[in-house]
């Protein structure tokens, strides 16, 4: 077993055992940017771009299309990044967040954005490397969240080196998709990489989370990685475009290329594009090149926790190993027992609004429920069958062969369905009853803060991955795939929720030891990562919005 596993189950425990430092407060006046910072480089603000008609959030959920694929310009890359990861509003709602009295001042602002993450604290570091295709010269540049605008921090064609790191190579020919290095399927995740010189790059800067976070942190940022992803996936399938994620790559050579070190900041995605008008052509790898501008960061004092540099050595150890195909086999979710009595649910409600409106009204409930409002069965389906769709991950991850993550449901106030405690049945869109009886009394036990009132919930969505099964199977890097499809699955949630106009909370906050024990879960080895709360909110609450996108 390596470090994953004792990491894992301490993640599981710190309910009840709390993992060190124990007494560990934050220096919030001494805190990092939520962004990184590099003064004096070249910026470049990014064009406007319309969302086309018929680009829903039903269809950014739905099965992939028939038909061509379209390619990305600036235009939709720009529009992508702004409705995920730029700023697009202030909001001063009045909620049962413990940060509420601090918000009416500027430098702690809450700005919306259209993806989820942890604590608020979104440590997504995201860098475009764009090759010749790309409209503008050929570099590294970052993205900057609070512009909408990229930095450029290196010039020259460096999307060799990326190839290389991901272990393809351009086609040796247009007749031969193939090509050395590549898969042998023009549209495998290897394949895609292969014909592209376009790519994002995902790294997760450890400090922007572990200063509130400590040693959790490792667990909260690879969630964030997965809400990331998603988002951009629903996005992006809406209007007929593609992402699909590589998670195993030769990261200490990227890093190397990005100039920064893996003990800092790891490297955990990279996205090829299909550019219009691009056309693959070979590019030799750039082993001398490398980002020279640093980050400057802001914090005087910096930390580093043994766990966080123990979960970044363990899971880049071997992360240019990439899996065959159906090697998650052995770890997939189970199945719900057929012999659990069967409620059935209606059909999914359409998810008709589009996909930019969703997202730029996506936001967290913090204890606006209102259980004299249940929550519809229609509702309720629709938010089920979109976590099980965000449960498919794409690119390199294996999950769209093999579903890993199951998903239960704690039902208090939904109309029609009797409160219980349920498993999902994905395929055939069907609850299986577990427990009888109304959750809230357990749920808010079991809750550690205060922004919540659980039992005022309508439902609780709980995703759970044999996790030990996960790193057994592909090695400890598989962690960041577990942690990942499990923020994709709560983007997919928040996303449909938004678009039916239903309240949505996500939270970690909980004990995983007494939701196993509640949901049965020792037999089949799943563990419960996080939970995700639906209902009906208070009509006309107090709040403040200023768009500024």
């Amino acid at each position: 077993m390596g470090y994953a596993h004792d990491y894992a189950a301490a993640i599981m425990r710190r309910g009840r055992v709390p993992m060190p430092p124990a007494d560990f407060v934050p220096n919030w006046a001494d805190g990092p940017r939520k962004t990184k910072f590099y003064p004096g480089a070249d910026t470049v603000p990014l064009p406007g771009h319309t969302v086309p008609p018929g680009a829903t959030v039903g269809r950014g959920l739905g099965p992939a299309h028939d038909g061509p694929e379209r390619a990305f310009d600036l235009r939709t890359l720009s529009g992508m990044l702004r409705d995920s990861y730029g700023l697009t509003g202030r909001r001063l709602g009045v909620q049962a967040n413990t940060d509420l009295d601090a918000l009416p001042f500027h430098p702690l602002a809450n700005w919306s954005r259209g993806t989820a993450s942890g604590g608020g604290l979104y440590p997504v570091s995201i860098y475009w490397v764009s090759g010749p295709s790309g409209p503008l010269p050929p570099g590294v540049h970052y993205y900057a969240t609070r512009h909408h605008a990229m930095q450029r921090l290196l010039t020259g064609d460096v999307s060799g080196e990326v190839r290389e790191a991901l272990g393809v190579a351009v086609p040796a020919a247009p007749e031969d998709p193939a090509g050395p290095g590549a898969s042998g399927e023009p549209d495998s995740a290897a394949g895609r990489a292969a014909g592209a010189d376009q790519f994002l790059v995902l790294g997760i800067k450890y400090w922007q989370n572990a200063f509130k976070y400590n040693s959790f942190s490792f667990h909260a940022v690879t969630m964030d990685v997965g809400t990331v992803v998603q988002t951009w996936r629903i996005w992006a399938r809406a209007q007929g475009l593609r992402v699909e994620p590589l998670m195993w790559f030769d990261e200490r050579r990227l890093a190397r290329l990005l100039g920064i070190r893996t003990e800092e900041e790891g490297v955990f995605a990279v996205v090829p594009l299909r550019w219009q008008g691009a056309e693959p052509r070979p590019a030799p790898p750039a082993g001398s090149a490398a980002v020279r501008r640093r980050d400057v960061e802001r914090s005087r004092t910096v930390l580093t926790f043994d766990a966080v540099t123990g979960m970044q050595r363990a899971t880049e150890e071997h992360a240019a190993r990439r899996p065959a195909a159906g090697a998650l086999a052995p770890a997939a979710a189970p199945v719900p027992d057929p012999r659990l009595p069967a409620v059935p649910l209606p059909a999914p409600l359409p998810l008709d609004a589009d996909v930019r409106t969703a997202l730029r009204n996506r936001r967290s409930s913090f204890g606006r429920f209102d259980a004299g409002r249940p929550l519809s069965a229609g509702h309720l389906a629709s938010c089920l069958a979109a976590a099980a769709a965000g449960a498919s991950l794409g690119g390199d991850t294996g999950t769209d062969t093999t579903p890993v993550a199951g998903l239960y449901a704690f039902v208090g106030h939904t109309e029609g369905i009797p409160p219980g405690t349920y498993a999902y049945d994905a395929a055939a869109h069907t609850l299986r009853l577990v427990k009888a009886g109304p959750p809230g009394t357990f749920l808010q036990k079991n809750y550690f803060l205060a922004n919540y009132n659980l039992e005022q919930t309508g439902a609780v969505l709980v995703p759970t991955v044999r996790t030990r099964a996960v790193l057994d199977t592909v090695g400890d890097r598989g962690y960041r795939v577990v942690n990942a499809v499990v923020g994709a699955i709560s983007q997919s949630v928040y996303t449909a929720a938004s678009a039916l106009g239903v309240g949505c909370g996500v939270a970690l906050g909980f004990d995983n030891v007494s939701y196993t024990e509640e949901l049965g879960l020792e037999r089949t080895g799943e563990a419960p990562l996080l939970i995700m709360m639906l209902g009906n909110e208070r009509p006309a609450p107090a709040d403040f919005r200023h768009e500024i996108a």
